[in-house]
C-alpha cells in the first residue's frame, strides 16, 4: 500500500464503462518500486476480451457524449483539472514509487498533465468551422468539425501521468471517448486519473483504462476493432511501425510520438553558463529517460575544452537516490533491462576509444542507478551516436563550422526534439530552419509546453499534441455544399 492523504488515489482495478472490475482470467500484474524492488500493488492482466469490451462501452458512450454541448464538456474537464491539483502530492507520491524519478520531478509532471486539461477544457469551446464563400450563386458552403469517434490510446512508462493526459483532454474535449493502455511498468498513475475522472463527473464508457502484460494482443485489438477509429501512441519507432502497418487495414486516423536522438549544439559565441545548465536540464531530467532529452551534445572547437569541464563540475553536483528523498536529482532507471542496454552503449564507447570523463558505472547507491557519464572523444559510428541511450549518458562532440555541425546534427533517422546555443541572431535563424526536426530549443534546454505543438518529423512520428494545433487530431472536417439558394 502506498502512503496517500486520499487513499481512494490508490486503485488495483482497472476502470471499464465506468466500473472499477478484475480481468476475466483473474491473473495480476505485480508492480515495483524500481528503487526499493518493493511490491508496491498489483493490477489486473486483462486481454484482448476486455480491451473489446472497453472498446464497445467507449463507442456506447460517443452517442452520447458527442452529443453534450462544448460547455459541459468543459466544466467536466475543468473540474477534473482542479481535482487533479489538488491531489497534486499524493499523485506525485504515486508516480514516483513506481516509476523512480525525484519527487520534485513527479510534482512537476503532474502539473504539466494537469495543464493540458486546463487548456483543452477551454479549447473544446473553440472547435471552430468556417463559412466559405461559394462556387455559384446559389451555391453556400459551410464545414463543421466534428469528434472522430472512439480513440485508443498507449502510453509509455517515462511521463506514466502527463502522456495520458496530453492523450485524453483533447480527444475528449472534442467529443471522443477514450480507451488507454497505460504501460505495465506504471499503471497505479493511471488508474489514480480514472479516479479523479469518476469523481469529476465523466459518464460511464467516456473514459477507460485497462491494464495488460500482453501489450501486443491488446494493441493488436486497439488496431483492428471497426469501433476504434483513432490510434494515439507514443512510445518506441519499433512498436510504433507495428502499429501503423496494424492500422492501415482499417485506415484509422494515428497519431505517433516515436523516438528521439536530440542535438545540443553550442557555438562559440554561446552563454557557456546558460549552456551547462541547458545541457543538464535537458539530458538528465528523468535520470535521461525521455524522448525529447539532449543525446548527442556538439560543442564548438573554440569553447569545447570550456563547456566540458564546466558540464564535468555540474554533473558531479548531482545527486543520486531514492527520488522520494530531498534533494535528490537521478533515480533508477527503470528496470534491469534499461540499465544492461544503458551499459552496452557506454561499454561500446569505451571499447572503441572514447574516453569516459565522469561516470561510466552502476552507482554504488543502487543497482538500477548508474552514474551521470560524460564521454568524450566519440565518433560518429559508435551507439552513442547512433542509438536513442534513454539514460544518464552524455556524449560530447567537436565540431568546426555551422554547416558540418547541422549535417551531424541531421545525421539520423529521427527528428523530434532539437537545442542550441548561441548569439548571432542570422546564425540562429539558419540553424533553426536546417534542423530537420519537429522542435528546436534555442538558448533553452527545456521546450516542452501545453501551449506548443509537441511532435517530431521523420521516424520520429507525426501528429501534434498541445497547444490550440492539438484538438486537430481528434476531429473530422465536414464539408456541406448548399444547392438551390435563390
Amino acid at each position: 500500500m502506498i502512503p496517500l492523504k486520499n487513499k481512494s488515489l490508490y486503485k488495483t482495478q482497472c476502470y471499464v464503462n465506468g466500473e472499477w472490475r478484475n480481468s476475466n482470467s483473474g491473473d495480476r500484474i505485480n508492480v515495483y518500486n524500481p528503487y526499493s524492488k518493493e511490491l508496491v500493488g498489483t493490477v489486473p492482466d486483462m486481454g484482448a476480451a476486455e480491451c473489446k469490451e472497453a472498446i464497445e462501452s467507449a463507442h456506447a458512450a460517443f452517442q452520447t457524449w458527442k452529443d453534450y454541448s462544448a460547455g459541459e464538456r468543459s466544466q467536466i474537464l475543468r473540474k477534473w483539472f482542479e481535482l487533479q491539483m489538488e491531489n497534486i502530492d499524493d499523485l506525485a507520491n504515486i508516480l514516483t514509487i513506481e516509476q523512480g524519478k525525484p519527487l520534485a520531478e513527479a510534482k512537476g509532471e503532474i502539473r504539466y498533465g494537469a495543464s493540458f486539461v486546463e487548456w483543452f477544457a477551454e479549447e473544446a469551446k473553440r472547435v471552430y468551422g468556417d463559412v466559405i464563400p461559394g462556387h455559384g450563386r446559389d451555391k453556400r458552403i459551410t464545414v463543421i468539425k466534428q469528434p472522430i469517434g472512439v480513440v485508443a490510446a498507449i502510453t509509455p512508462w517515462n511521463f506514466p501521468n502527463a502522456m495520458i493526459t496530453r492523450k485524453v483532454a483533447p480527444a475528449l474535449a472534442a467529443g471522443c471517448t477514450v480507451v488507454i493502455k497505460p504501460s505495465e511498468l506504471t499503471p497505479l498513475s493511471a488508474l489514480a486519473l480514472a479516479e479523479l475522472a469518476e469523481q469529476a463527473g465523466f459518464p460511464k464508457g467516456v473514459l477507460n483504462i485497462i491494464t495488460t502484460d500482453d501489450a501486443p494482443s491488446v494493441g493488436q485489438a486497439m488496431t483492428s476493432h471497426s469501433k476504434v477509429k483513432k490510434v494515439s501512441f507514443t512510445g518506441s519507432t519499433k512498436v510504433g511501425k507495428i502499429l501503423l502497418k496494424q492500422c492501415a487495414d482499417s485506415v484509422k486516423k494515428v497519431s505517433m510520438e516515436l523516438g528521439g536522438n536530440a542535438p545540443f549544439i553550442v557555438f562559440d559565441d554561446a552563454d557557456i553558463d546558460a549552456a551547462v545548465e541547458g545541457a543538464i536540464a535537458s539530458k538528465f531530467r528523468n535520470a535521461g529517460q525521455t524522448c525529447v532529452c539532449s543525446n548527442r551534445i556538439f560543442a564548438q572547437e573554440g569553447i569545447y575544452e570550456e563547456f566540458v569541464n564546466k558540464l564535468a563540475i555540474a554533473v558531479k553536483d548531482l545527486q543520486l537516490g531514492d527520488g522520494l528523498k530531498e534533494g535528490i536529482n537521478i533515480g533508477p532507471l527503470i528496470e534491469p533491462k534499461a540499465l544492461s542496454f544503458v551499459e552496452k552503449v557506454v561499454d561500446n564507447a569505451r571499447t572503441n576509444g572514447a574516453t569516459i570523463l565522469t561516470g561510466g558505472k552502476v552507482s554504488k547507491v543502487n543497482d538500477l542507478i548508474y552514474e551521470p557519464t560524460i564521454v568524450t572523444n566519440a565518433t560518429t559510428d559508435m551507439m552513442v551516436f547512433r542509438e536513442e541511450i534513454f539514460g544518464p549518458v552524455a556524449p560530447v562532440f567537436k565540431f568546426k563550422t555551422e554547416s558540418e555541425v547541422i549535417e551531424m546534427a541531421n545525421d539520423t533517422p529521427y527528428g523530434l526534439a532539437s537545442y542550441f546555443y548561441g548569439r548571432d541572431y542570422a546564425r540562429i535563424w539558419r540553424v533553426s530552419e536546417g534542423l530537420e526536426y519537429g522542435m528546436v530549443g534555442i538558448n533553452t534546454g527545456m521546450i516542452s509546453t501545453t501551449v506548443a505543438p509537441f511532435g517530431g518529423i521523420k521516424e520520429s512520428g507525426f501528429g501534434r499534441e498541445g497547444s490550440k494545433y492539438g484538438i486537430e487530431d481528434f476531429v473530422n472536417i465536414k464539408y456541406m455544399c448548399w444547392g438551390g439558394v435563390e
